[in-house]
């Protein structure tokens, strides 16, 4: 699984990474998390609002999401 957290480097999208970062710890998922940063590759997505969540480059959340929230979302995908 590749796990993108897109994001301009601002303390919200760094901290989406942290937290996709511990969930995928906490549920030993095995994949690959990047962040992307690159406003460029960004716009490929078509998102408007920053951080992004994408999954297997699908877009699957938009905008800060909290622990339980990133938890959820990877749980029904795996």
């Amino acid at each position: 699984m590749e796990i993108k957290v897109l994001g301009s480097g601002c303390s919200t999208c760094k901290a989406l990474f942290k937290t996709v970062q511990d969930v995928v710890k906490d549920l030993g998922i095995e994949a690959n998390v990047i962040k992307e940063e690159d406003l460029l590759k960004i716009m490929n997505y078509n998102v408007l609002s920053l951080p992004a969540l994408v999954v297997d480059e699908k877009v699957v959340a938009k905008g800060p999401q909290s622990y339980e929230k990133v938890k959820a979302i990877l749980t029904n995908i795996n």
